[in-house]
């Protein structure tokens, strides 16, 4: 199968890698050119542009940051639609709103294109090994034209129903779950560092006690490893925790845990920590109460066990 694969980053470069390790011939688009090269070495073909992608294309796979771009790469000056032939399907596995997705499924099937409405979870590490989650919805064709590609880069996928919007409305809600508990992880080991106590101590005890959380164990090894380097970035959750409030507002729902949380990320952002990983968002708290978090060991140098 002709795949592309759009955006290779975390997630994409992990997608585009197992379907080259199942034999799928692959296109990666990215403007990055390490990206492009790692992707070139391990056998598929990249490209810098949505439009310089092939014409013969079965299946495009979106891994992007938003909405936005999702929009121009698809229908921009550089937008990949005109190449795309009749039947292919567009997985759309970018956190979007989820009438966004219903729109984007009406307009791709006026031009004899499917949408499956195709948000993930499982960060970098399963995005590499092929174990993503998909949340996906959309037509039985959409499901039909893009199962390959399901098959070769997910363990479980979710058939949440035959139309675009329902896959994102549980990812937003999968969103929503995650932006609280990376804040609420973080502002406990800020108060336990505040307190006095050892930050490795701590993420030990908790993480076999019940107020343990997938985030607590997986985020705050970041923290205090002292690596900030973003796997997923605390842009990501203004983004997200942004649509998820918005949602909210439309069906006048209150949430105000993730609009704490939100308020937080849009702190950690606007004081130029946006670019960094989520789990950074403590340094907020940083700021606030002048605790002093771990530092990142020098090379070669062996964090404590």
């Amino acid at each position: 199968m002709n795949v592309g694969v759009i955006g290779l980053g975390s997630m994409g470069m992990g997608a585009a890698l197992n379907l080259l390790a199942k034999g799928h011939a692959v296109w990666g688009c990215d403007v990055r050119e390490t990206a492009r090269a790692e992707l070139a070495a391990a056998g598929g073909t990249a490209v810098a542009t949505p439009a310089a992608l092939p014409a013969d294309l079965a299946a495009v796979v979106v891994f992007v940051v938003n909405a936005a771009q999702t929009e121009a790469l698809l229908f921009g000056p550089e937008g990949c639609l005109p190449r795309l032939p009749r039947g292919a399907v567009v997985l759309c596995c970018t956190t979007v709103a989820p009438e966004f997705a219903r729109a984007l499924e009406a307009r791709l099937q006026e031009r004899g294109l499917e949408l499956l409405d195709a948000p993930v979870s499982g960060g970098a590490a399963r995005a590499r090994a092929g174990t993503m989650t998909v949340m996906a919805s959309g037509s039985p064709a959409a499901f039909a034209a893009a199962e390959p590609v399901l098959a070769a880069t997910a363990e479980k996928i979710w058939r949440l129903g035959d139309q675009a919007g329902i896959g994102s409305t549980v990812k937003m809600v999968n969103q929503l779950l995650a932006g609280v508990h990376i804040a609420t992880a973080a502002e406990a080991l800020a108060l336990g560092i505040r307190a006095g106590a050892d930050p490795r101590t701590l993420f030990e005890v908790i993480s076999s006690s019940a107020g343990s959380s997938w985030m607590w164990q997986n985020r705050v090894p970041h923290i205090l490893d002292g690596d900030d380097t973003p796997l997923s970035a605390v842009n990501i959750f203004v983004k997200d925790l942004g649509i998820v409030l918005d949602q909210a507002r439309a069906l006048t729902f209150p949430l105000p845990m993730a609009s704490a949380a939100h308020q937080l990320f849009l702190a950690a952002s606007a004081a130029g920590h946006g670019g960094r990983d989520d789990a950074f968002v403590i340094r907020v708290w940083e700021a606030l109460a002048g605790i002093t978090l771990p530092k990142a060991k020098p090379p070669g140098e062996a964090a404590p066990g």
